[in-house]
This record gives C-alpha cells, structure tokens and sequence, in this order.
C-alpha cells in the first residue's frame, strides 16, 4: 500500500531565511522552488538523500501553513507518504476507520495529486498520501 516515505514537510517562516542551513550548513541539493497557490504557500525540496525536506512557507494569512506556525512554530508539518492508485488508498483507509481531511484528491507541488488524514486518527501525526504526477516514458 504504502511505496515510500515521499517527503517531510517542515514549516519555515521565511524561505529565503531557512533555505542556507540545509544548502549551506547540510549541503544538501536544492531541487526546485515552486508556488502552490491553492495552498497559499511557497516550496523548496531539497534532496536528503533517500527523502526530499519540502519547505512550506506561507503566501497568505490564512493558508495552512500560516496557522500551523501561528499555533505551534516552525517544525515538522507532515510526513508524505507515497502511494499509487490515491484514491484506492483513500477508500482503504477510510474502510479501515481512519479519517480523512481530504475525500478525494487535489494537486499539491509538482503537480502530485495529495490528501491528507485527519491527525485525531493517526497519533497526532498529519500524514499527507502523495501520488507523483507520472511522466510519459518514466516507468512508475
């Protein structure tokens, strides 16, 4: 069901402020910058090896993000897990009694259809499934 761990998202103020301790300090390879205006929040991913860090930082007030660090600081936002068939893996958790906050999927960065599970029924974590967008050619 689950293929891998995706990536981590970790919420930043500022990514222009944050970005040097992991390309600088980490070494590690910034991959891309991007916009998700539906989510109101600017990305970074940067390669940590086996797992990409995606950076959030937040273009509106109201966005996410912006309420997650209002309410808790910077830190860990969630965990990406990689599926594929996302909306299978939607109805088998949700048959398994998990919550959703997302019923179907939407598009996050890179154009990968996301959905989120409600973190009152998983611990406390905010798991994010995360089917990469296939590319014609690339194998899956």
């Amino acid at each position: 069901m689950i293929k891998d761990i995706n990536h981590i998202g970790i919420a930043v103020n500022s990514l222009e402020e944050a970005l040097p301790l992991y390309t600088d300090v980490y070494q590690m390879k910034l991959e891309g910058l991007e916009t998700v205006e539906s989510q109101g929040v600017r990305v970074a991913f940067v390669s940590a090896g086996n797992v990409k860090l995606e950076l959030l930082e937040a273009v509106t007030k109201d966005s996410p993000i912006a309420k997650f660090i209002e309410k808790r600081g910077q830190g860990v936002h969630h965990i990406a897990l990689g599926v594929q068939d996302i909306k299978d893996r939607i109805q088998e958790l949700k048959e398994k009694g998990l919550r959703m906050i997302d019923q179907e999927p939407r598009v996050g960065a890179h154009g990968a259809e996301i959905a989120f599970l409600h973190p009152k029924t998983t611990s406390g974590i905010l798991f994010e499934l995360c089917e990469p967008k296939h590319v014609e050619g690339e194998s899956l």
